[in-house]
C-alpha cells in the first residue's frame, strides 16, 4: 500500500506536469466523495443520501445569485464535481489528450492559472444567461453546475487556437486537424443551450470564449495567466544589496523573441521553426517554470 501511494504522490507532486496533478485531484475528490455516498444507501437503506446533498448543496455552484452569494466559494469548488464516472472520465481524457500537447507548446507554468480562468468565466457564463435568458430564468433558482468541463474547454480552445493545423489521430476517420475537432466541439456545444443541459453547455462556451481570448493575448505580449499566477507566487522578505551587479544574462530570451515565435507558431505551425527558435522556445518554458 505505501508504495502504491508513493507511486500517487510521485506523479501528483514530482512529475512536473500540472496536467497529471489536475487530473489526480479531480480523481481523488471524485472517490472521496462518491465511494461513501455509494455506500450510504446500500448499508442504511434507501433513501439516506446525506452525503450527496450535503456535497450537491455546498459544492456545486448555484445559479439563484442570493444562494451564490452565500455559496461564494462554489465557483472555484464546482470545477471539482462530477455527477458520475462517465462524467469524470471522459473530462479527464479530453484534458489529458489537449493538455499534455498545451504543455509542450507553452510549458507547464501556465496550466494551473488558464484551469480556474477558463473555470471563472464558465461560471460567469451560466450565471448571467441563467439569469437573463427567458428560456432559463424560471429555473435559476434552481439550476446547479458541477465538472470540470469549462475549464478544460479553455485549454482545449486555447491549445487549438495556438495550433489550428497541428494534426491528431482520430479513431476510424485517421488524421484531423486541431481546428476542425474543437470547431465541431463548440458547435455542439452552441447547439446544445437549449438542451436539457443548456447550463452546461453555455459553461462550455464561456470557458472556450476564454480560451481563444488568451492566446490572442498572449500573442500581442499580455498574458493573463501570468498576472493571475503573480497572486499567488510567493515573494521572498531577502534582499540582496550588492555594488556590483551582474549583468543581465543573455541566456534568457526576450519577450520580444518569444511573441514573435508564438505568432509564427499561430501562423505557420511549430515545424516552421527553425531550431534556434525551438531553443529560445524551450529556455522561455523553463523560465517560467521556476
Amino acid at each position: 500500500m505505501s508504495t502504491a501511494w508513493e507511486r500517487i504522490q510521485q506523479k501528483m507532486l514530482h512529475s512536473g506536469s500540472r496536467i497529471s496533478l489536475l487530473i489526480w485531484i479531480n480523481i481523488i475528490v471524485f472517490l472521496v466523495i462518491h465511494i461513501p455516498a455509494t455506500l450510504e444507501p446500500f448499508i442504511l437503506g434507501r433513501g439516506h443520501n446525506f452525503i450527496s446533498s450535503v456535497t450537491d448543496d455546498y459544492l456545486t455552484m448555484p445559479s439563484y445569485l442570493p444562494l451564490l452569494l452565500r455559496r461564494f466559494w462554489t465557483p472555484v469548488s464546482y470545477m471539482f464535481m462530477h455527477y458520475d464516472i462517465f462524467h469524470i472520465f471522459f473530462n479527464m481524457l479530453w484534458l489529458y489528450w489537449m493538455g499534455q500537447i498545451f504543455e509542450e507548446y507553452l510549458g507547464k507554468h501556465r496550466v494551473i492559472g488558464l484551469y480556474f480562468l477558463g473555470g471563472l468565466a464558465g461560471a460567469f457564463f451560466y450565471v448571467l444567461f441563467y439569469n437573463i435568458s427567458p428560456l432559463l430564468v424560471h429555473d435559476a433558482n434552481i439550476g446547479t453546475l458541477q465538472g470540470a468541463s469549462a475549464a478544460i474547454m479553455a485549454i482545449v480552445v486555447a491549445t487549438a487556437t495556438l495550433l489550428p493545423d497541428y494534426e491528431v489521430y482520430v479513431f476510424i476517420i485517421g488524421p484531423v486537424r486541431l481546428k476542425w475537432i474543437v470547431l465541431f466541439v463548440i458547435l455542439v456545444d452552441f447547439f446544445g443551450i437549449t438542451s436539457f443541459n443548456a447550463g452546461g453547455e453555455l459553461s462550455h462556451l464561456g470557458g472556450a470564449l476564454f480560451g481563444f481570448l488568451y492566446i490572442k493575448e498572449l500573442q500581442r505580449g499580455n498574458d493573463m495567466v501570468a498576472y493571475f499566477n503573480k497572486l499567488f507566487k510567493k515573494r521572498s522578505k531577502l534582499k540582496v544589496a550588492t555594488k556590483n551587479p551582474a549583468k543581465p544574462s543573455n541566456k534568457l530570451p526576450r519577450q520580444e523573441d518569444v511573441d514573435r515565435i508564438l505568432d509564427k507558431i499561430s501562423q505557420s505551425g511549430y515545424d516552421s521553426l527553425s531550431k534556434q527558435e525551438k531553443e529560445i522556445l524551450f529556455r522561455a518554458s523553463k523560465d517560467n517554470e521556476g
